[in-house]
């Protein structure tokens, strides 16, 4: 066990258990990758168009207008990659499933199909604008 780790499963207060402890450096150390995991996020929306930066005293990345009304679509794609759950039912990342030899005879292709057109329903019919305002 790690340092700090001697606390985990204790309760600490009426109705509080710590479930996990962490010691400062190992704390840092996980803030560090989410701090690094942001800024390659935010580069990447800034490469797509969605954001645009500034340098220097009081910079940093911002939202552009016209980003308000983007799909959250193009954000997943660029964050996640495909919205298909597999490939070879995607619209823009194709590749053929090693372990199908048929396609048009496949349940699980034809299934995976209903659901990215759903998923991708919302996702095209869902504006960024239209995400933070339900989210309020």
């Amino acid at each position: 066990k790690g340092a700090g780790h001697h606390f985990c499963g204790q309760r600490i207060h009426p109705g509080f258990t710590v479930l996990f402890a962490y010691n400062i450096r190992q704390f840092f150390g996980m803030l560090h990758y989410v701090i690094a995991h942001l800024e390659d996020m935010l580069l990447s929306l800034r490469k797509a168009g969605f954001l645009g930066s500034k340098k220097g005293k009081g910079g940093g990345y911002y939202l552009l207008e016209r980003t308000r009304k983007t799909p959250i679509a193009a954000f997943y794609r660029v964050l996640e990659g495909p919205i298909a759950m597999v490939p070879c039912v995607s619209l823009n990342f194709y590749e053929k499933c090693d372990d199908c030899p048929d396609e048009e005879r496949c349940d699980v292709h034809h299934l995976m199909i209903r659901v990215r057109d759903n998923t991708l329903s919302i996702l095209e019919n869902t504006t960024l604008e239209d995400f933070i305002e339900t989210n309020n």
